[in-house]
């Protein structure tokens, strides 16, 4: 049996506070990588990445995905914008953010520069492609 995702109605002039929530994890984790502080800066560009994707789903459907589950994010984008090569590569760079939220924020590995470099790649090229979207 296929489970329904589930999802929360949001009046889509909230998109703006979203994309600028999405701008706060940001720049947090600008600032944590400033001090060395890796995990910290993961979980903050994680967090960035999945306010950046409600944003869209926000203004492209008047909805955000709600739960734990935050691939669930990724079918909910896939289901609202149209098909285009900027959506390829969005929800490419989102999949693989995601695949790294339960790592950086459970697992109890130390995340290193390198971690976090990895990350950034991801959340930027997610970011230059929402920019076309948003």
């Amino acid at each position: 049996m296929v489970r329904k995702a589930q999802k929360l109605t949001i009046d889509r002039a909230k998109a703006i506070n979203y994309k600028i929530v999405a701008e706060n994890f940001y720049d947090g984790a600008l600032a944590a990588v400033e001090y060395e502080y890796w995990n910290a800066a993961g979980v903050l560009i994680v967090h960035s990445a999945i306010a950046y994707g409600d944003a869209v789903t926000i203004k492209f459907g008047g909805v955000k995905s709600k739960g734990e589950n935050h691939q669930a994010l990724v079918n909910l984008l896939e289901s609202l914008i149209p098909d285009s090569s900027a959506k390829k590569k969005a929800l490419l760079q989102l999949y693989k953010i995601i695949d790294y939220k339960n790592a950086v924020s459970y697992s109890g590995d130390i995340y290193e520069r390198a971690d976090i470099d990895q990350l950034w790649k991801y959340l930027d090229r997610f970011r230059l492609a929402e920019q076309l979207l948003l």
